[in-house]
């Protein structure tokens, strides 16, 4: 790898200070690297760090600097461009980020420099939604997709099919369906199980069910999962891409999910595992 693009959270601290820190070592080892112009003007979702025009066609890999949010989101904005991404984790747990401290860094772009490092493919989710037949709606998701009410608090209703057979019928909170990346965010938060992260699988979790005995579920990677929205007019509810897109879901509405042939490309150095790395995380050893 010779051609680094950078893409950061400016809001980080010390975010903009390690970007010009890396972009000097890699040009003193004869490497080009270019620091991506900050665009978000706010915090609202859908408002995003990384310019895709801007990427030059040359680039080999990406590195973000923020957290697993800023990796997440360059993951979505680069979507099909197949760019290998490092995540240096300038936020809090970091699960997708696997470096922090400089001295780290420099290790790791080494490793890049010298061709040390392996590249392994993360599935992605698709999400179409129908509203009365018609398609209105259509995002992918690097993390997972998740159904919530938007405003008020009621218990959602929806069904819940699997390539066309009925599976089940939910009354909660919302629903998420998590890719093996996205295993370790909201759906472990919402008591869903760890799965290795390039496998393809979706786990299938329902927040605060308000049915006993309900629990997550892990379905293949070629599952088709159809989910429709049952209930009453007034209650508002969403379907949300990484946390970041959303729209509004109405009675009637169908979401159709599966895995998009689009996948996000991660680069792991060889020294770190993502047992080593989870272990990190969820003990703070």
């Amino acid at each position: 790898m010779r051609h680094f693009y950078v893409v950061m959270n400016p809001d980080k601290e010390g975010a903009k200070e390690t970007a010009k820190e890396i972009c000097s070592y890699l040009e003193s080892q004869g490497a080009h690297c270019i620091i991506g112009a900050n665009h978000k003007k706010d915090s609202s979702p859908g408002s995003h760090y990384t310019d895709p025009s801007r990427v030059p066609e040359e680039t080999e890999c990406i590195i973000t600097l923020g957290g697993d949010g800023t990796l997440i989101q360059a993951a979505r904005d680069l979507a099909g461009r197949n760019i290998p991404i490092l995540g240096i984790n300038r936020g809090t747990l970091g699960y997708l980020t696997q470096i922090s401290l400089m001295e780290e860094t420099e290790e790791a772009l080494s490793s890049l420099l010298a061709g040390d490092y392996q590249l392994e493919e993360r599935m992605m989710l698709g999400g179409t939604i129908f509203h009365e037949g018609e398609t209105v709606f259509q995002d992918i998701a690097l993390n997972e997709i998740v159904i919530v009410r938007s405003e008020q608090l009621k218990v959602l209703k929806f069904r819940v099919y699997v390539n066309g057979e009925y599976f089940n019928e939910y009354r909660a909170d919302g629903l998420i369906a998590a890719t093996p990346t996205g295993s370790t965010a909201y759906n472990l938060s919402a008591g869903g199980p760890i799965l290795v992260p390039d496998s393809k699988m979706v786990a299938l979790t329902p927040i605060c069910s308000h049915v006993l005995g309900t629990r997550s579920i892990v379905l293949s990677g070629d599952d088709r999962i159809r989910v429709e929205m049952m209930g009453q007019d007034h209650i508002c509810q969403a379907a949300v891409f990484d946390g970041d897109t959303q729209t509004k879901l109405f009675p009637g509405d169908i979401i159709e999910i599966s895995r998009t042939e689009i996948k996000t490309i991660l680069v792991k150095l060889k020294n770190i595992s993502f047992l080593d790395n989870l272990r990190n995380k969820m003990t703070g050893i």
